[in-house]
């Protein structure tokens, strides 16, 4: 298939691009590691594959990673505020087809998804499900050329896993959002210090002494909450989930309804996937000065809808800050526009972390292109050779050694009688 003309914002702004692109690619051996390993051996030969992500720059040099496995790789970015320009425009320089640019509008957004699909792939990377759903909804056309995908994110693992209890899911989807080289890196440590990034150098304020609640504590709950703990600030943790609740006790969290941190937050992140968290009752009572800021994938955590209704002005005070001065004088913040904080505030997660999962999912896409035609409709894990694998470069690369089992301890695990 002859390869489509990409559409990037400015394809002068290259050269800054490729700067950003040799940065990264330094600092991450591990894909380095497997781009030698794919340059040699070719595993995605033949292969067209549609990829939907953050477009800056560690992901687009794993698009480079693909390419010299064979494939013919496009993409377009998963958020309309997280894609670079410059970066898109070296990509697309150095022959992948992009489809993306900074502040796109909805309908330019499914637009260019959309030009993914036109290209017939057979191997997916989605971010958030919304290449996976076009693919269900409006493209159904394209279904029959898909071997596979992977989905990068807890919130498109979610949208899959609905999708196969519906019996909707016409192509196996592997969760890299679940392998433990991605979530116990990536949304820990990555979106915690990322998170922060954004936000500190969104506001230029001051974290110590202030009161941070977190809504949602999972991973990466935890891990905005621990780096809000480092920088001395007063946490308050939100959650609908009992264990998680009990976990972020023993962690010396404070844990109250939202309603009744509202009162008391100066800064308020969302980190659960789901909608609503923080609306127009918690509007309400929040303090003169509050900072409002997401980091789950979609922009329907803060409810903005209600925020804009309830306002009685807004302007913009900063890069990324939206004012919001309500009826009684008091005013609240909102930050990139409820969009994920790291990304439209930030460069999104530290380079050697994105190194591991974007590793999974290089190595999830050779899997899939060898196994993927027989797995069926499926929500699966990432098989445990290639978390495995990832963990074992990412030590070799360090210099760091570790013990291995025995023959006689590996047969004493492996055994249920008494010895």
């Amino acid at each position: 298939m002859a390869q489509a003309p990409s559409v990037v914002r400015d394809p002068g702004l290259a050269p800054e691009g490729r700067l950003k692109i040799d940065w990264v690619a330094r600092h991450m051996p591990v894909l380095n590691e497997i781009r030698r390993e794919f340059e040699r051996d070719k595993p995605l030969s033949g292969r067209r594959v549609a990829v939907c992500l953050h477009l800056e720059a560690k992901t687009a040099y794993l698009m480079k990673v693909l390419a010299a496995g064979g494939a013919e790789v496009a993409i377009a970015g998963s958020n309309p505020l997280s894609t670079q320009d410059d970066v898109a425009a070296a990509l697309a320089e150095d022959g992948v087809s992009v489809y993306a640019w900074h502040g796109a509008t909805p309908e330019e957004y499914f637009g260019f998804i959309h030009k993914l699909i036109d290209r017939r792939p057979n191997l997916l990377i989605d971010d958030g499900g919304d290449l996976v759903a076009t693919l269900h909804g409006a493209r159904r056309d394209a279904l029959p050329e898909v071997v596979g995908g992977a989905e990068e994110t807890r919130t498109g693992v979610m949208r899959l896993r609905n999708m196969e209890r519906d019996g909707a899911l016409a192509f196996p989807m592997v969760a890299v959002n679940d392998a433990r080289m991605k979530s116990l890196f990536d949304n820990r440590y990555g979106t915690g210090q990322s998170v922060w990034d954004g936000i500190m150098r969104t506001t230029n304020l001051v974290v110590a002494g202030k009161t941070v609640v977190v809504g949602g504590y999972g991973w990466c709950g935890k891990g905005v909450a621990m780096r809000a703990k480092g920088l001395g600030a007063n946490v308050i943790i939100c959650e609908v989930d009992p264990i998680a609740a009990n976990e972020a006790l023993m962690d010396g969290f404070r844990v109250m309804p939202t309603l009744d941190a509202a009162r008391l937050g100066d800064f308020f992140i969302t980190v659960t996937g789901c909608k609503g968290i923080f609306g127009e009752p918690h509007f309400q009572v929040m303090k003169d000065g509050a900072i409002l800021a997401n980091a789950g994938h979609f922009d329907v955590e803060v409810d903005v809808a209600a925020l804009r209704r309830i306002a009685a002005g807004t302007r913009t005070v900063r890069k990324n800050v939206e004012e919001f001065r309500l009826a009684d004088g008091r005013r609240l913040y909102l930050l990139g526009e409820g969009r994920l904080v790291n990304l439209a505030a930030g460069d999104g997660h530290p380079t050697e972390i994105m190194d591991l999962s974007f590793a999974v999912q290089a190595l999830t896409l050779q899997y899939l292109a060898t196994e993927g035609k027989g797995l069926g409709g499926r929500v699966l894990s990432v098989p445990p050779a290639i978390d495995r694998q990832v963990a074992e470069l990412r030590l070799r690369a360090l210099g760091v050694r570790i013990d291995r089992l025995s023959d006689d301890q590996a047969a004493y695990l492996a055994s249920w009688k008494e010895d």
